[in-house]
C-alpha cells in the first residue's frame, strides 16, 4: 500500500463528500506533506491528536466559493513501483499556476514553487489542483 496516494485521495474524496476535515493515521512524511498543503492555500489547517494512545493527523478542509472543494484533483507521479526524480530545471507549473507540485528535496518537503527557488531537485511526490 503507498501511504502518500492513500493520503492525497483520501483528502479529496472527503472534500468532494463535503466534509469539513478528515482524520488519518500520523507519520512525518504525512504531516509534512499536510503542512505543504496549508501552506500552498489547499487546506485550512492541520492538527496532531491523540486518539486511543495513537497520534492522529487531522486535516481542515478548504471551500471555495459555493461550498466547492478547493481541491479538484490530485496526480501521483513517484509511485514505489517507480521513482520519478525532477531537476529544479525540470520543474513546470502545474494547470498554469492554479496547482501545485509536491517534492520531497533533502531540505524535506515542499512545493515544486520553492524548490525551485532554492535551486533543488527531488522525488516528484504528485501534483495537485
Amino acid at each position: 500500500m503507498d501511504q502518500i496516494s492513500n493520503f492525497i485521495i483520501q483528502i479529496k474524496n472527503a472534500g468532494n463528500a463535503g466534509h469539513e476535515s478528515v482524520a488519518s493515521t500520523y507519520s512525518k512524511l504525512r504531516h509534512s506533506i499536510a503542512l505543504v498543503l496549508k501552506k500552498e492555500g489547499f487546506v485550512k489547517d492541520v492538527e496532531v491528536k491523540m486518539e486511543g494512545g495513537r497520534k492522529a493527523l487531522v486535516v481542515t478542509l478548504l471551500k471555495g466559493e459555493n461550498r466547492v472543494p478547493k481541491i479538484q484533483g490530485v496526480e501521483r507521479i513517484s509511485k514505489p513501483s517507480k521513482r520519478i526524480y525532477k531537476k529544479s530545471s525540470e520543474m513546470r507549473a502545474v494547470r498554469s499556476g492554479y496547482g501545485a507540485l509536491i517534492v520531497s528535496t533533502s531540505a524535506g518537503v515542499m512545493s515544486g514553487r520553492d524548490a525551485k527557488a532554492a535551486k533543488l531537485g527531488g522525488e516528484a511526490l504528485f501534483n495537485i489542483w
